[in-house]
């Protein structure tokens, strides 16, 4: 097959039209198509340039299966889901592209801005970002389907994408944008596919199940290295091992893998497990090792567990905290690719979707419909003076979305997390007033708070400010938690043992120098550079800790690191701030892990809210 190279829209080029094109129609967009555009660019070699004319066709072959689903004017989840299909295998087939030149999201942002955005905004009205930019190619409106093709097309077959249709989209990303243990390997998927159609699953939740066998192929996975099976072995090997998930959910028994996930989220985290996340009082006692103490859940055995659901649930850092308050979540929404496989790496057994909550709906979820609490640490709101600039416009969306989901799955209380000056600014009065006749017209009462982590042992000046809404018959037994009595660890405490762990001969004249807690780690914005530790005042502070905070690096200080100079913190240094579980591991490069870090709440003081709504709702 001939490879092509396609045109790249960069991001400098991308954003300006996407943020225009958000506000016009498909059919105003159909006036702004276009075969070329003067800043797109091509990179220099790996195959031959796509002509014009072939571009022309591809757009005619896209229009051909867009207008039996309505295209310009209607579209409707069944013609939506038919049109994707379809779409998969045409731009898998007619492209031309090599798995390089598809991993590229300026040539999806090209696609998506450039050939057919009257295409794209139809599908998708009102898109978030990622969905047109390409910044996680999961959920690009193209990107996506591409790539499923790619997974599952069988040469040698007459009908090559025949898999497609095995299952839909969110079943599909149970596998590919949730699992990515399993989702990267097409010769796996071809062969899950196979098992899954030929499976008896009558009187079967169908998407509980698919979850259940994921699940026992991510317990596998370690120990069957499943690329270098033939596709016969693999399929017995597979065949297997879903016979046991459909036995185990009709209530039979399985013995060749770990016991029933349902049975694992109803027991308290066990002490001394490796995924166990830590606990609110542990850092005093623990400086010593300069690790967290192991989790001993404070909820007495005979207290029931709750159910969360989590939006903008990032590495998972708020959840944790939350679990050791007695909570297990339903459910955890986040946009990010990164961060949603953080979560999976380090909770396989925790359901997470990776949307952007402002496309999700309840009904998509009726597990949702009433569970006890609703969280989220939502992305940092601006005041109603900055609102109009186009950074701010994701917030306030996100903002929305939530609230709006609150008052449709009717929790029994609500916890969002935001900027303190959302609680305590008079800027942000307008805003605290909408919210609380949105919530009051659900039943809910609200309260508002702004706490700061170091209260709660965690070596870190941070505040954040807390809205928490409970249903009115539980919001008289409500009271914030109060700060521990305890002081927290200094930053010489926590990060003193991994600073001398490759034999720095400055270790211990640097512990007796950081012998306070740390400014607020900032995790930055997608919109601004690389990972640092914030702005000219933070990396003063930082500074007189003795951390170089103008980037992160790679390993402790070694044996010939300078005694006086200043060494930078590294990714999992930056978590031990944050008060993370020292095994809990990040999923991407540098900079993602740890904006991840940087903008999670610190699962300590989560547990501290935590503790307070459960005992609200116990009564």
């Amino acid at each position: 097959m001939m490879s092509f190279l396609y045109p790249r829209l960069l991001a400098e080029q991308a954003k300006p039209l996407f943020a225009e094109y958000r506000n016009l129609t498909a059919a105003e967009l159909s006036q702004r198509v276009a075969l070329t555009h003067e800043s797109s660019v091509y990179v220099a070699t790996g195959g031959d340039r796509i002509s014009t004319a072939r571009l022309k066709e591809l757009r005619e072959g896209v229009l051909g299966l867009a207008k039996p689903g309505g295209f310009p004017e209607e579209s409707d989840r069944v013609r939506n889901a038919e049109f994707d299909l379809q779409m998969a295998a045409l731009l898998h087939a007619e492209m031309g592209m090599v798995p390089a030149e598809a991993a590229s999201r300026d040539v999806w942002a090209f696609l998506a801005l450039i050939l057919l955005p009257d295409v794209a905004f139809w599908r998708y009205p009102q898109p978030p970002r990622d969905r047109i930019l390409g910044t996680d190619l999961t959920r690009h409106v193209f990107g996506r389907l591409w790539w499923r093709a790619q997974l599952v097309r069988s040469p040698g077959d007459p009908e090559p994408y025949h898999a497609l249709q095995i299952l839909g989209e969110a079943a599909f990303d149970q596998i590919y944008a949730r699992r990515a243990a399993l989702g990267g390997s097409p010769h796996l998927v071809r062969a899950i596919l196979r098992v899954w159609k030929d499976l008896d699953l009558a009187g079967l939740n169908e998407r509980e199940t698919l979850r259940d066998f994921l699940k026992r192929l991510l317990r596998l996975a370690p120990f069957v290295l499943f690329d270098g099976i033939d596709e016969h072995a693999l399929d017995n090997e597979l065949r297997a091992v879903a016979q046991e998930t459909v036995d185990a959910q009709r209530g039979g028994s399985s013995s060749r893998v770990a016991p029933p996930l349902e049975t694992e989220r109803n027991t308290a985290a066990p002490t001394g497990d490796d995924r166990a996340p830590c606990s609110a009082g542990s850092a005093a006692s623990h400086v010593d090792s300069g690790e967290p103490a192991p989790v001993t859940p404070s909820e007495p055995e005979t207290a029931h567990r709750l159910t969360f659901v989590e939006v903008c649930a990032g590495a998972g850092a708020q959840a944790l905290g939350l679990e050791v308050a007695g909570f297990d979540p339903v459910l955890l929404i986040d946009s990010k690719a990164d961060a949603c496989f953080t979560i999976d790496r380090n909770r396989p057994e925790w359901d997470v979707i990776c949307m952007d909550v402002v496309q999700f709906h309840p009904d998509m979820r009726p597990d949702v419909l009433g569970v006890d609490l609703l969280s989220g640490g939502l992305p940092r709101v601006k005041s109603l003076a900055t609102v109009a600039r186009d950074e701010d416009t994701e917030e306030r969306r996100v903002l929305r979305a939530a609230i709006s989901l609150a008052c449709q799955i009717r929790p029994k209380a609500v916890l969002l997390e935001n900027v303190p000056d959302l609680v305590e600014s008079s800027d942000f009065q307008t805003d605290r007033a909408w919210i609380e006749k949105e919530l009051g017209r659900s039943g809910f009462r609200t309260s508002w708070k702004v706490l700061n982590a170091a209260d709660f042992g965690v070596p870190q000046n941070r505040n954040s400010g807390f809205l928490v809404a409970l249903q009115a018959p539980y919001f008289p037994a409500f009271s914030w938690p109060r700060p521990s009595e305890l002081p927290p660890p200094t930053v010489g405490e926590v990060l003193g043992p991994s600073m001398a762990s490759h034999g720095w001969s400055g270790a211990e004249r640097w512990i007796k120098n950081a012998d306070r807690i740390a400014p607020a780690l900032v995790g930055g914005s997608d919109r601004r550079g690389g990972a640092d530790l914030g702005p000219t005042g933070s990396k003063k502070a930082w500074a007189a800790l003795g951390v170089n905070g103008n980037s992160l690096g790679d390993e402790p200080p070694s044996a010939d690191f300078p005694a006086d100079d200043h060494p930078k913190l590294t990714v999992e240094q930056a978590a031990m701030i944050q008060a993370l579980p020292p095994n809990w591991e990040f999923s991407g490069g540098k900079t993602s892990r740890y904006r991840q870090i940087g903008h999670a709440m610190p699962p300590p003081l989560a547990t501290a809210v935590g503790h307070a709504i459960a005992a609200a709702l116990r009564g």
